[in-house]
């Protein structure tokens, strides 16, 4: 059974707010650092490469946040996992794993695709080099969801792994940790588990709802 820690809401702002500022800096400098180098090389095509490069990944993470993390711009309370899937792979488009995203389509409560956006991100950050990541809708009503990280040298967030476990740390969450913390917090709102187990070369995590008794 997982267990989260306590934490205010200013908190939760706050370090989901640094964990954006991490995803995004590192295009935001490239795009920088490319017009820079055009400053003193009118029309070179490396740099020009790396700023079209580093706008791609810009657009496509603040895309996915929109919904992993924000409202989404959004006045009823499902998002299209359509939706949901073309701003995952475009995330991942700019990662190391391919994506693979299978099931049924149709609309959910955001919580639900918010909990399999960021499930991805942690799948993916799972896998040491190449692998993939795949996404499997399996039932829309009640819903539930498998999503998996096959590579090479599976490792997951220490943080995490006690999350899942239910095993109280005695660290303060930080920028690293906020995102599991997130994403199981959004779950326990939503009265669905997130389960998980591991190999050397895969990591499965199941989101489904919570039993009965559990969820009592």
């Amino acid at each position: 059974m997982t267990s989260l820690p306590s934490i205010s809401a200013a908190d939760l702002a706050a370090l989901l707010s640094s964990r954006l500022c991490h995803d995004i800096i590192s295009p935001v400098f490239g795009i920088q650092s490319g017009l820079e180098l055009l400053d003193d090389m009118p029309g070179d095509k490396e740099s020009m490469e790396l700023v079209r490069s580093s706008l791609k990944a810009a657009v496509a993470k603040l895309q996915f946040a929109r919904i992993a993390f924000g409202a989404a711009g959004s006045q009823t309370a499902t998002i299209d996992l359509n939706d949901a899937r073309t701003v995952a792979t475009g995330y991942m488009a700019h990662e190391k794993p391919n994506l693979v995203w299978e099931g049924e389509p149709g609309y959910v409560p955001k919580n639900c695709a918010k909990i399999v956006l960021n499930l991805v991100v942690m799948a993916s950050a799972s896998i040491s080099r190449g692998g993939e990541v795949k996404v499997m809708i399996d039932s829309i009503e009640p819903f539930g969801a498998t999503i998996s990280a096959t590579g090479q040298r599976i490792r997951l967030q220490q943080r995490l792994v006690q999350m899942l476990d239910g095993v109280n740390a005695d660290e303060a969450l930080d920028a690293q940790a906020i995102q599991p913390y997130y994403t199981l917090f959004l779950a326990e709102e939503s009265g669905l588990a997130v389960t998980y187990e591991k190999t050397d070369e895969q990591v499965v995590f199941r989101l489904a709802p919570k039993p009965a008794e559990a969820a009592a």
